[in-house]
Order: C-alpha cells, then structure tokens, then sequence
C-alpha cells in the first residue's frame, strides 16, 4: 500500500484535512504542516509497516500528534506555556472571524483538553477512537472534553453575543 503512487493520492486527499485538523490543535499553521510532513515521511520511511495498516489518514494523524506532543512537551520545558495572544500568523490565514475566534479560544485550554476538543468537535472522532489514538482510558478522554467545553464556554459566549447582534442587524 505504501508505494510511491497510493502515497502521493494519500497525501492529495488528505493533507490538507490533517493539517486543519492539526492547526485546531496547535494553534500554529506552520507546526501543524511540519507535522503532517513528517508523519508522511514516516510513512514513506517505513513502507511495509505503513501497508499493514487498516486506516492510512488515522495512522498519519496519530503520528503527527505524537509530533505535536513531543514538540509541545520540548517547548513547554525549555520555554514555558505557549504565548495566549492572536499570533499575526493566525490573523493572516485567510479564515473567517469565527474561525479565528474558535482557534483562539482552543489555544487558551491546556494541550490535553484542547486535543481532546478538536479531535472530537473538528475531526469528528468519537471518544473510543481519541482515546485508542491518545492512549489514555474513554473516562479520561469524556472528562478531557466536559472540562475543555466549560472553559470554552465562557470564551465564545462573547463571540456568540457578537453574532448574534450582528444576526438581528
């Protein structure tokens, strides 16, 4: 599965989805591509391994968020916490206000919540898989996701206000 032709249709069909998917998470365009890139260099690097596997764009995702871990937990170290302003790359991207907002909000959760939310709300896994992808308990991924939405909450009440004005205008 993993010859040069099926990777590069993969790469088509999917890279985009994995780094939005990605960006939701991480909050940085450029650490979500690098980080789809090297799962697809990966999956290139290990081809017999790669053509084993039931579900290619799963596979992919799972190892650019073991990217993104490992980047975030290298960072977090040397660092401290990620920068909670709207970074002017995050303003440039081209994506709608609500977008933007979404993003902004998920960049104030700590990483395991805000992971949770996205692969859940964005990507549209249910709890099992982002738990069999994360490796942690269903428990640990629900509370995860009940706690991430409550701090969510209150960052896009404002925004919903907004719209809503903006609706009855």
């Amino acid at each position: 599965m993993a010859d040069e032709d099926t990777v590069r249709e993969l790469y088509e069909g999917c890279y985009r989805r994995l780094v939005g998917q990605l960006f939701a998470i991480c909050g940085s365009r450029g650490e979500a591509e690098d980080a789809v890139q090297e799962a697809f260099v990966k999956a290139v690097e290990k081809p017999r391994r790669f053509a084993q596997v039931d579900n290619p764009e799963a596979w992919l995702r799972t190892v650019a968020l073991n990217v993104l871990r490992s980047r975030y937990r290298r960072a977090s170290r040397f660092h401290g916490l990620l920068s909670r302003q709207v970074s002017p790359e995050t303003a440039t991207t081209g994506m709608s206000a609500d977008r933007v907002a979404l993003v902004d909000a998920l960049r104030q959760l700590p990483y395991e919540q805000r992971e949770a939310i996205a692969l859940h709300h964005i990507v549209d896994l249910p709890v099992r898989e982002i738990a069999a992808q994360l490796g942690v308990p269903e428990g640990t991924v629900k509370a995860r996701l009940a706690r991430g939405r409550a701090r969510l909450a209150p960052l896009l009440a404002e925004f919903a206000d907004d719209a809503e004005e903006v609706n009855h205008v």
